[in-house]
This record gives structure tokens, sequence and C-alpha cells, in this order.
């Protein structure tokens, strides 16, 4: 997920390294904060690869910094990472967040779409934190009322994304097919 964020971010425009930390956490650092160890080997990964450009340039006051930049088949990387997710970015939550912030970079809403339904489709599969014999435990059914309120969050936070989901795929349905009309 790293090198995603680190990909999203500079789709919108190019930053110093100290800069992209700052985004980074901002979007996920409360949950999984990134360290230096993490962050600087990600993106000498992606330089490596030829998705990510680093160039130097003065600092305004102290070293020289390194500003980081997107490269065409960085873009394209990105874009790949966002048609086609793996599974653990749909179901994970963090992770679900971490591409929903960047989803809106693909311009065809057909595409956008069809990341949605997947979640849609996790998030309509029975499903619980605990299991009785194989059954999803229930929030009423459970006596302990730490595990009950948890059950209780999950199903109001589902309930609220379920709402969201069918709203937005009902507006990107409506603009997919606005754009097949137009000749």
């Amino acid at each position: 997920m790293l090198e995603l964020t680190i990909l999203g971010f500079l789709y919108e425009r190019p930053l110093h390294g100290y800069e992209l930390k700052e985004r980074i956490q901002g979007l996920s650092g409360h949950v999984r904060p990134v360290s230096d160890g993490a962050l600087y080997p990600a993106i000498t990964r992606l330089v490596k690869n030829g998705l990510v450009d680093s160039r130097t340039e003065p600092g305004t006051a102290a070293a020289p910094r390194r500003v980081l930049s997107l490269t065409p088949e960085g873009r394209a990387e990105l874009l790949a990472r966002l048609r086609t997710p793996k599974d653990v970015e749909i179901t994970d939550g963090q992770r679900w967040f971490t591409l929903l912030a960047f989803l809106g970079l693909l311009t065809d809403p057909a595409e956008q779409a069809v990341v949605l339904r997947r979640r849609q489709a996790f998030l309509d599969a029975p499903a619980s934190f605990f299991y009785e014999e194989g059954t999803p435990v229930r929030a009423e059914q459970e006596p302990d009322p730490f595990r009950r309120g948890m059950l209780r969050i999950a199903r109001a936070t589902g309930t609220e994304e379920k709402a969201w989901l069918a709203e937005t795929l009902a507006e990107l349905d409506l603009k997919a097919s606005r754009a097949s009309d137009t000749p």
C-alpha cells in the first residue's frame, strides 16, 4: 500500500521526501505511521523500477533536497493498480481507504464502478469478527459488551458505506451511460 500511496500523491504533483511523508502521515499515520525505514526504501525501489524520478535541488535554508516526481511509467502503473486492486485492498479497511483516496484519478466512471462493485460484493457477504460453529455472531447474540460494541460499530459503518456505495454507483452508472451515448 505504501507504494500505491507514494504513486498517488506524486500523481498530483512533484514532492520533496518530507512533504510526501507528511501527506502519507495525514492519510493513514494515525492508524499505520510510516517510518523513514519503510518510506525511503520504497522510494528507492520505485526509482530503480523507473516509476519515480528523483532529482536534487538546492534547499532554501539547508542541504539540497530530493524532488520526487512520477514518470510516465509510474502514471501507467498507478492507474493499472487502481483499475485492478488486490483483494486485500478491497477487504482491508485501511487499505480500502487508501485506494479510495486515489480512485478519482481514474477518469472512466465505468472503471471506478468496477472497483466499487467489488467492495459492495465484499460488504454484502455475511461476516463477523467472531464465529460460533462457522456462523457469524451477531451483535444481539454477543454477551460481552465490548465485543458487542465492535459488532454494532462495524454494522453501523457498514450500513453507511453500503448506502454511499449505492448512491455513488448510481451516479457513476449514469455518467458512464451518458458517455457511451455521446458520439
